[in-house]
């Protein structure tokens, strides 16, 4: 079953609006919106501007993720991954390319350089308490299952 929200969007740069790759895409396309290329030695990173201004519904955020072909061919990722976006949020969508290889890599203008899923999420009601319900896990974690 498809769901869409509309979402008031300003577009800056001379790339389409970030879309859907395929009817089962779950996120978006961003594109690089630097005026001169931008070079990421080993380890470096760098915000890439998009040209992107959006105002989500409260109650939505946006996630910005790596792409995989990225981090797969180049090593390029994406810090603070996902990246969460606000509803009350009004500035520039940037996105925070970091390269993980040992080579450099060089950030196009128009490249898609990340994509961007919007997600519904809930606000916390704080209950507190003396102690958690059992359960068969327990405070277990961090591999402890196994391989």
């Amino acid at each position: 079953m498809e769901s869409s929200i509309k979402v008031n969007i300003i577009n800056r740069s001379e790339h389409p609006l970030p879309h859907y790759a395929t009817i089962a895409s779950a996120g978006v396309d961003l594109y690089a919106n630097n005026e001169e290329p931008i070079t990421l030695g080993s380890l470096e990173r760098a915000m890439i501007p998009t040209g992107i201004f959006i105002e989500l519904p409260v109650g939505y955020e946006a996630q910005v993720r790596p792409r995989s072909g990225l981090a797969a061919k180049h090593g390029l990722s994406c810090l603070n991954s996902p990246g969460t976006i606000d509803a009350d949020y009004r500035g520039e969508i940037h996105v925070i390319l970091v390269n993980l290889s040992n080579d450099a890599y060089t950030v196009q203008k128009g490249e898609r350089v990340a994509q961007m899923v919007i997600a519904q999420h809930a606000r916390v009601e704080w209950n507190e308490v003396e102690a958690l319900s059992e359960t068969a896990r327990g405070a277990g974690g961090f591999g402890h299952t196994g391989k």
